[in-house]
């Protein structure tokens, strides 16, 4: 689009939020479910409805001039079969409810899905859209049972992130009529912080039990596996690997005074947020080393603690933590 279009357009939305809030749907979040209703929708002839109506003006005309019955029939035909198309374009908008807003876990930076649950509904509904920002999903939603669609999304920021307006569509069966809808829904997605890209290793610690970490003093062997690249050296069971004929590395459990500690104050020469991503990256380093951790915010301290449950846990502290201030 022109930026002068693009900015006249913005203007428009702009002042028809003051303005028109009943017309644009550009008010306050909703709260789920939210059901579409013959009252929040809105229907605008398209330009191909505009040359259309144009045509059939000139059949008229001309139907009307000769005399010609067959002609006046053709165009009432198809007066009539536009004026039925708004029915149906209406029917598949109106009733469609919309129950749950989901998304996985997901860091921030990372392209993601939100998934809309749609109710289930009596009719199949074909040929809608849904629209969020500049991406446009086309979607059709079955009878008797709930409807999924995946709408891209590529959250900018860590914590909770709203939804944003969500405009829904649809211009079946004939794309004469534009039929839509605003939705607003108030549901707030909670977004993991951004992985440092080139964090450094896991701290072993520091002093006596730092000693041990690293010369394997705090592991006990609890079996062999495969090795895997990023395995380190010391760990290969060279015997084990001579019989077998394959590299195989020693699959070790860390005593409980083996535990990492992952400490915010520890990261001195770094600002808040680069802290929080080299953080991240170390929740998700030690959550698959299948070691136990410890993460010390300011105000809290986890763990030690080890699995899913505990690097969801983290990563959701990690989220949550104040954004630095601006100046």
């Amino acid at each position: 689009m022109n930026p002068s279009l693009a900015a006249a357009r913005n203007r428009l939305l702009a002042w028809a939020e003051r303005r028109l809030p009943a017309l644009t749907r550009l008010r306050e979040p909703e709260a789920l479910p939210l059901q579409l209703d013959r009252r929040r929708i809105y229907v605008l002839p398209t330009r191909f409805a505009l040359g259309f109506a144009l045509l059939l003006f000139v059949m008229l005309l001309g139907a009307l001039n000769y005399g010609n019955n067959a002609a006046l029939l053709m165009t009432c035909l198809l007066g009539a079969s536009a004026g039925i198309s708004l029915f149906i374009g209406f029917r598949a908008m109106s009733g469609l409810r919309l129950e749950q807003l989901r998304i996985g876990e997901v860091h921030a930076g990372d392209p993601t899905h939100i998934r809309l649950c749609f109710a289930p509904a009596r009719r199949a509904r074909a040929s809608l859209r849904v629209r969020k920002g500049e991406t446009d999903i086309a979607f059709a939603l079955p009878a008797d049972s709930a409807g999924w669609v995946d709408l891209p999304w590529t959250p900018a920021r860590r914590g909770w992130n709203s939804c944003g307006r969500l405009r829904l569509w649809t211009e079946y069966p004939l794309g004469l009529f534009h039929i839509w809808s605003w939705a607003h829904p108030d549901v707030a997605l909670l977004v993991f912080p951004a992985l440092e890209t080139d964090a450094p290793p896991l701290p072993d610690g520091s002093g006596e039990q730092g000693e041990r970490n690293m010369s394997g003093e705090a592991e006990e062997l609890a079996g062999l596996r495969d090795y895997r690249s990023n395995d380190a050296r010391r760990l290969i069971a060279w015997k084990a690997s001579l019989r077998h004929d394959r590299l195989l590395v020693r699959e070790n459990e860390f005593r409980a005074g083996a535990a990492l500690a992952l400490d915010y104050a520890a990261l001195t020469g770094l600002n808040h947020e680069a802290r929080i991503r080299r953080l991240a990256a170390w929740v998700a380093a030690a959550d698959g080393s299948h070691r136990p951790w410890s993460l010390r915010l300011p105000e809290t301290s986890l763990g030690p603690g080890a699995g899913p449950e505990h690097r969801r846990t983290c990563m959701r502290a990690l989220a949550l933590l104040p954004h630095a201030e601006r100046t």
